[in-house]
């Protein structure tokens, strides 16, 4: 099985401000949400778990497994996607004028990257490049794979794994410290 989980909730996150590789740690509600996580998962067998380096996942993925013997692995390519210039920045969603807007609410029109923010091809590519290379040959061992990572980084994993086009990114709604389970 795979299973996927978003981090805990962050000072940024309540404020709506673009996080992407700003290395954000979680606040007493994200590690509140990590430990009822832990509570709610305690009978889903793991064998591994992937988790991206940035604090906010790796923290989110010691608290899930606490306590038990399920080894936690950091992978570069599981860091979030990076949004340029406009990290930082508050509520992008509200504002149609911000050439990152389309990211996030027609991400089929963002083509090319802007401000140096990643393009979903770079994206893709290093996403793709962990499953074919770490992910698929834990599943066809057998084995239950964790990742736990970040907003949009999952929605690449998800939209390659059930091959939703780009227009359907942001469409799985991958709620924080809440598994999903993609195959």
């Amino acid at each position: 099985m795979l299973y996927i989980m978003r981090h805990g909730q962050t000072d940024w996150n309540v404020i709506h401000k673009l996080q992407g590789r700003s290395d954000i740690p979680l606040n007493a509600a994200g590690r509140a949400m990590a430990a009822q996580a832990h509570d709610e998962v305690k009978d889903v067998h793991f064998d591994v778990c992937y988790a991206s380096p940035m604090i906010r996942a790796l923290e989110t993925a010691q608290i899930v497994l606490a306590g038990r013997d399920v080894p936690i692995i950091t992978d570069e390519r599981l860091v979030e996607m990076c949004f340029g210039e406009f990290e930082g920045l508050v509520n992008t969603f509200g504002h149609p004028e911000c050439p990152i807007y389309a990211l996030f609410k027609d991400p089929e029109k963002y083509t090319e990257s802007i401000g140096g923010a990643e393009s979903f091809d770079d994206l893709y590519a290093r996403t793709g490049a962990f499953l074919k290379e770490i992910v698929e040959p834990q599943l066809q061992a057998g084995k239950d794979v964790l990742i736990v990572g970040h907003a949009g980084m999952n929605s690449s994993i998800i939209c390659q794994i059930r091959n939703l086009p780009i227009s359907q990114f942001w469409s799985s709604g991958l709620q924080q410290c809440k598994l999903m389970r993609l195959i």
